[in-house]
């Protein structure tokens, strides 16, 4: 493990991105884009096994050896990592991914400025659509981040895994990953429900169950913010819509369109000129037209709507990419934002020993709990209404005394 840690912290100073591992090659690194072996660096395959036996967990062993990997989030030297253990030929490898330790402002990621508004909402359902590696995690987490600086809110996010830690300012800020803290993403909102939340996030809309709860938090009165897999905005609802029965349908719709409140769907599109990606977003806004095409299922005409949208700040791509990213010369480029650093928070990170099965009561613990019990036994007295006098139970009064009184 010391290895791993001198490992990662050549790689935090060096603005390595990414670094691979496996057994009898030279360790590789990516730098800002390129890849390249250090051939004087080089692991054995016992030291990776020993190094995954000190990262994993015994939950994430048992998924390693049941599906021959597993994706973790990981903090090791105060750099928080996300890394991808697996089987090869060369026996385990790991892929390891250093995040920046700071969380990106919406400068930092060139977005458009008018989704600060979204941080201001007190209720309602957010949804940041997209494919997979478009950056729609990193924009939920530049959106909790100012709620974070400028709300005294209660924060939940359920995360699968948690990429980016949050130190609380204004607001509470509580984090759960799936699998370390919840079962599912449905008994996380389950639990966030219960547990006192202004703010929801939810990692990713998959099951039906998720969905239906998603869409009651925020009827509730709570800032649900949730990503899914969408292309365009009519696409989001229809998924969400369709993975529902027939028959329940129609209140589902009713419910998008009371609850819903902005739809993003995000893509990074590579800028010849530039030289790196920039994020092109559409953008739909549930105004009154928009909330008649949703309980009147004409979702075909939300593409003419976000055409025509333009003075309620709505996009389509097209027009974002003209009106707003060709109008601009002052982007930040992605490699000094997401470039590794030590992490802001400096919270322990604790696992309980209460939640695993195989651990023992401490004996102090043991002994705390059986002199309470037996106080308890000794000294406490019990009233007990009857209709003459009170019945009084201390140390050890006859049995038969006490069934007579009870007749």
């Amino acid at each position: 493990m010391k290895k791993f840690e001198n490992l990662i912290s050549l790689a935090v100073k060096s603005e390595f991105s990414d670094v691979h591992i496996a057994g009898g090659y030279p360790v590789v690194f990516r730098h800002h884009g390129t890849i390249r072996a250090e051939p004087d660096l080089i692991w054995t395959h016992e030291e990776i096994d020993r190094l995954v036996y000190d990262l994993l967990d015994k939950r994430q062993l048992q998924m390693l050896r049941s599906r021959h990997s597993v994706d973790f989030a990981k903090t090791v030297h105060f750099t928080r990592l996300r890394i991808n253990v697996f089987n090869s030929v060369r026996g385990l490898a790991l892929a390891v991914r250093l995040l920046p330790g700071k969380v990106p402002t919406f400068e930092d990621l060139n977005l458009h400025p008018s989704l600060e508004e979204i941080t201001k909402l007190p209720s309602g359902l957010v949804l940041i659509c997209g494919p997979t590696g478009q950056g729609k995690t990193t924009t939920i987490a530049a959106l909790i981040e100012r709620i974070n600086q400028t709300r005294s809110v209660h924060i939940i996010t359920l995360e699968d895994p948690i990429e980016y830690r949050y130190y609380s300012k204004r607001a509470f800020v509580e984090q759960r990953e799936l699998g370390a803290h919840m079962v599912t993403f449905e008994q996380g909102l389950l639990d966030a429900l219960r547990q006192d939340p202004d703010v929801v996030v939810v990692g990713e809309l998959r099951e039906r169950g998720t969905m239906r709860l998603t869409l009651n938090a925020a009827e509730g009165g709570n800032l649900v913010i949730a990503t899914l897999h969408a292309t365009t905005p009519e696409d989001a609802i229809y998924r969400i819509c369709n993975a529902f029965p027939l028959e329940g349908q129609d209140e589902v719709r009713f419910q998008m369109a009371s609850t819903l409140r902005w739809i993003i769907v995000q893509n990074l599109v590579y800028q010849e000129g530039l030289r790196y990606r920039l994020p092109v977003l559409a953008i739909l806004k549930n105004t009154s037209p928009v909330r008649g095409i949703i309980r009147d299922n004409k979702l075909y005409q939300l593409e003419s709507t976000i055409q025509m949208g333009k003075a309620d700040g709505m996009f389509t791509k097209e027009r974002y990419l003209k009106e707003f990213l060709e109008t601009r010369n002052d982007f930040t480029p992605p490699v000094k934002v997401f470039q590794p650093s030590e992490e802001v928070s400096r919270e322990r990170i604790y696992e309980s020993p209460v939640m695993d099965e195989d651990t023992a009561v401490p004996a102090p613990a043991m002994r705390a709990m059986r002199t309470v019990a037996e106080t308890k036994m000794t000294e406490e007295t019990l009233s007990i209404s009857t209709d003459d006098e009170p019945l009084v139970i201390s140390d050890s009064p006859p049995l038969q005394d006490i069934i007579d009184r009870l007749k």
